[in-house]
């Protein structure tokens, strides 16, 4: 293997527990693009770091100097992971090519305000490229979401691109659904151009789950929706749940912490306080689901009946959530990303992967008809490491 085809992608989420990393190959860019994957290694946070990161992304807990620490401590772990999985592929840092990585998102705000005259949205992704590139000797993308949103976009979705490239079908329309602490479907017509493909955020996966395991049952998640599957759904609370205003927003559209996180968390759990913990954690994991079919109904179906459904992310293991999906979606059947050969877990790191690669050879990643933004341009930022 060559340095020019081996890759790493680095993804944190909105779950905030970790960094997953994989090692591709790579050959060819945009339609022509070829990969295998060589590796996939997951490094969970240490302990009590979920909870700065979470204090950080609001408002009223966050601290200048903790977010400027937290961006050079997530580089070094993120320099942690390319190691690892480096190790894990057998592959020498020096024959890694280029590092794609997402970074932790504090906020992200996508809508515009106007702020001394000019209008401006913003996003803010953590472990700053520089110091990952410095410290494993890798040129390194990173700040993939804000060149998207220079020209009037959202910033995301932006797998999208890479679903279009990976998995459009000649025969069937698919859904790609991602259930990280946010849900995002792409939709991807039969023989699909790239201004064909839909894609949006549809509402919470993890998120409120994870939360409520945590205030409930000082747990991190709910294992293979173990909880879930022993309550029973609140009526009046899936219907509270229900009127949420996002539901409702046409795309192009997306989400996060700043309208599914602790705020909205507490005031659910000030409604639930005459339920069982079981039945509030059922009630929420069965929202997630409802929201990716209620986005589905409302803004794809008229256009696009969907014949497959294939879930990535750790929400592809909650037993409750995959019943749930397959329940709404019946007869269409709902799998996890790994009857592709895929692991669903490793999907988002290799999608940046490839977006690295797309920036590497000038290639504009970013999908106007999904982001909303005016034009195609060519994502992130390059850093390079300092020669020896």
């Amino acid at each position: 293997m060559s340095r020019g085809d081996a890759y790493i992608g680095l993804m944190s989420g909105t779950s905030l527990d970790g960094i997953d990393a994989v090692l591709i190959r790579i050959r060819g860019t945009g339609g022509a693009t070829r990969y295998s994957q060589l590796a996939h290694v997951f490094r969970p946070f240490p302990a009590g770091l979920k909870q700065r990161l979470l204090e950080n992304s609001v408002p009223a807990t966050s601290r200048v100097d903790e977010i400027t620490r937290l961006n050079v401590l997530l580089a070094h772990l993120s320099a942690d992971a390319v190691v690892a999985v480096a190790r894990k592929a057998s592959v020498a840092l020096s024959r890694v090519a280029f590092i794609g990585s997402h970074g932790q998102t504090l906020q992200h705000l996508p809508e515009p305000v106007r702020m001394f005259g000019t209008t401006i949205r913003a996003t803010l992704q953590i472990g700053d490229p520089s110091v990952i590139a410095t410290l494993t000797g890798i040129p390194t993308v990173g700040n993939f979401r804000l060149a998207d949103m220079a020209v009037g976009g959202q910033g995301a979705p932006l797998v999208p691109y890479v679903d279009w490239l990976l998995f459009t079908s000649t025969t069937k329309n698919r859904m790609l659904l991602n259930i990280g602490g946010i849900a995002n479907i792409t939709v991807l017509p039969r023989r699909c151009g790239a201004d064909d493909v839909v894609a949006f955020d549809t509402g919470p996966g993890n998120m409120v789950i994870d939360a409520l395991m945590q205030k409930l049952y000082h747990r991190p998640f709910d294992r293979n929706g173990a909880v879930a599957m022993h309550g029973l759904v609140s009526h009046e609370l899936f219907r509270w749940l229900a009127r949420h205003p996002f539901l409702r927003r046409k795309p192009p559209r997306s989400t996060g912490r700043e309208e599914f996180g602790g705020e909205f968390v507490d005031r659910f759990l000030a409604r639930a306080r005459q339920y069982d913990r079981e039945d509030i954690v059922t009630t929420a994991t069965l929202f997630s689901a409802y929201c990716v079919h209620d986005a589905y109904m409302w803004f794809v179906a008229r256009r696009t009946r969907v014949d497959e459904v294939f879930v990535s992310g750790g929400g592809a293991r909650n037993v409750y959530l995959m019943h749930a999906l397959q329940d709404y979606f019946w007869p269409v059947p709902v799998q996890t990303l790994d009857a592709t050969g895929i692991r669903a877990e490793a999907k988002e790191a290799l999608c940046f992967a490839i977006l690295a690669n797309e920036t590497m050879a000038g290639r504009p990643a970013n999908l106007p008809s999904v982001t909303g933004a005016r034009k195609s341009v060519v994502l992130g930022t390059v850093a390079w490491p300092q020669k020896p």
